[in-house]
Protein backbone atom coordinates (compact mmCIF):
# COMPACT_ATOMS: atom_id res chain seq x y z
CA UNK A 1 0.00 0.00 0.00
CA UNK A 2 1.75 3.45 -0.84
CA UNK A 3 1.69 6.36 1.89
CA UNK A 4 -0.53 9.44 0.88
CA UNK A 5 1.30 12.00 0.49
CA UNK A 6 0.79 14.96 3.35
CA UNK A 7 -0.36 17.34 0.03
CA UNK A 8 -3.22 14.87 -0.48
CA UNK A 9 -4.88 15.33 2.64
CA UNK A 10 -7.88 17.35 3.36
CA UNK A 11 -7.26 20.76 4.75
CA UNK A 12 -8.03 22.06 8.24
CA UNK A 13 -9.76 25.45 8.48
CA UNK A 14 -7.18 27.43 10.27
CA UNK A 15 -4.13 25.72 8.03
CA UNK A 16 -5.90 27.58 4.86
CA UNK A 17 -5.56 30.70 6.76
CA UNK A 18 -2.25 32.91 5.75
CA UNK A 19 -2.11 34.48 9.07
CA UNK A 20 -1.76 31.23 10.70
CA UNK A 21 1.01 30.13 7.99
CA UNK A 22 2.98 33.51 9.00
CA UNK A 23 2.27 32.24 12.92
CA UNK A 24 3.98 29.36 12.52
CA UNK A 25 6.74 30.84 10.40
CA UNK A 26 7.83 33.16 13.23
CA UNK A 27 6.70 30.31 16.02
CA UNK A 28 9.56 28.40 14.29
CA UNK A 29 12.01 32.00 14.38
CA UNK A 30 10.73 32.67 17.79
CA UNK A 31 12.05 29.12 19.31
CA UNK A 32 14.88 29.57 17.45
CA UNK A 33 15.53 32.89 19.56
CA UNK A 34 14.18 31.68 22.80
CA UNK A 35 16.79 28.31 22.78
CA UNK A 36 19.60 31.07 22.09
CA UNK A 37 18.71 33.87 24.72
CA UNK A 38 20.82 33.66 27.90
CA UNK A 39 19.18 32.46 30.90
CA UNK A 40 20.99 34.78 33.17
CA UNK A 41 19.10 38.28 31.11
CA UNK A 42 15.66 37.06 32.81
CA UNK A 43 12.59 34.38 31.66
CA UNK A 44 12.50 36.43 28.01
CA UNK A 45 13.09 32.90 25.93
CA UNK A 46 9.97 31.49 27.49
CA UNK A 47 7.75 34.32 27.55
CA UNK A 48 8.74 34.88 23.53
CA UNK A 49 8.34 30.82 22.92
CA UNK A 50 4.06 31.18 24.87
CA UNK A 51 3.33 34.58 23.11
CA UNK A 52 4.27 32.57 19.83
CA UNK A 53 2.70 29.60 20.31
CA UNK A 54 -0.41 31.48 22.01
CA UNK A 55 -0.71 33.30 19.07
CA UNK A 56 -0.85 30.16 16.60
CA UNK A 57 -3.54 28.55 19.17
CA UNK A 58 -5.83 31.37 19.05
CA UNK A 59 -5.80 31.35 15.23
CA UNK A 60 -6.88 27.80 14.85
CA UNK A 61 -9.57 28.25 17.52
CA UNK A 62 -10.74 31.60 16.06
CA UNK A 63 -10.62 29.49 12.56
CA UNK A 64 -12.78 26.97 14.45
CA UNK A 65 -15.65 29.24 15.64
CA UNK A 66 -18.82 30.02 13.64
CA UNK A 67 -18.07 32.42 11.10
CA UNK A 68 -19.29 36.02 12.10
CA UNK A 69 -19.60 34.96 15.70
CA UNK A 70 -18.36 36.96 18.96
CA UNK A 71 -16.07 33.78 19.64
CA UNK A 72 -14.39 34.26 16.59
CA UNK A 73 -13.75 37.84 16.99
CA UNK A 74 -12.22 37.45 20.38
CA UNK A 75 -10.03 34.83 19.56
CA UNK A 76 -8.52 36.71 16.82
CA UNK A 77 -8.04 39.86 19.12
CA UNK A 78 -6.24 37.55 21.87
CA UNK A 79 -4.14 36.42 18.61
CA UNK A 80 -3.03 39.87 17.95
CA UNK A 81 -2.23 40.88 21.45
CA UNK A 82 -0.23 37.52 22.26
CA UNK A 83 1.57 38.95 18.15
CA UNK A 84 2.08 42.54 20.35
CA UNK A 85 3.16 40.62 23.59
CA UNK A 86 5.98 38.83 21.15
CA UNK A 87 7.06 42.52 19.74
CA UNK A 88 7.57 43.75 23.17
CA UNK A 89 10.00 41.21 23.73
CA UNK A 90 11.86 41.39 20.85
CA UNK A 91 11.92 44.80 21.57
CA UNK A 92 13.32 44.38 25.19
CA UNK A 93 16.20 41.33 23.59
CA UNK A 94 17.38 44.65 21.53
CA UNK A 95 17.74 47.48 24.07
CA UNK A 96 19.43 44.80 26.47
CA UNK A 97 21.39 43.98 23.88
CA UNK A 98 20.64 40.28 23.38
CA UNK A 99 19.91 37.80 20.57
CA UNK A 100 20.85 37.91 16.92
CA UNK A 101 19.91 41.23 15.17
CA UNK A 102 19.14 39.65 12.25
CA UNK A 103 16.28 37.23 14.08
CA UNK A 104 14.72 40.07 15.83
CA UNK A 105 14.57 42.28 12.43
CA UNK A 106 13.05 39.02 10.95
CA UNK A 107 10.77 38.68 13.89
CA UNK A 108 9.59 42.12 13.73
CA UNK A 109 8.54 42.33 9.99
CA UNK A 110 7.00 39.05 10.40
CA UNK A 111 5.08 40.41 13.55
CA UNK A 112 4.24 43.82 11.60
CA UNK A 113 2.61 41.25 8.56
CA UNK A 114 0.99 39.08 11.16
CA UNK A 115 -0.89 41.75 13.24
CA UNK A 116 -2.30 43.72 10.20
CA UNK A 117 -3.61 40.51 9.15
CA UNK A 118 -5.29 39.71 12.15
CA UNK A 119 -6.28 42.80 13.08
CA UNK A 120 -8.42 42.57 9.39
CA UNK A 121 -9.52 39.51 10.40
CA UNK A 122 -10.92 40.34 14.33
CA UNK A 123 -12.64 43.49 11.84
CA UNK A 124 -14.06 40.68 9.20
CA UNK A 125 -15.30 38.10 11.76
Amino acid sequence: MQQANVNDHAVLAHERLDAYQVALEFLALAHALARRLPRAKGQLGDQLARAAESVALRIAEAAGAEWHSADQKRHFRAARGSALECSAVLDICRIRGVGDRGQLEQGRALLLRLVQMLSRLARLS
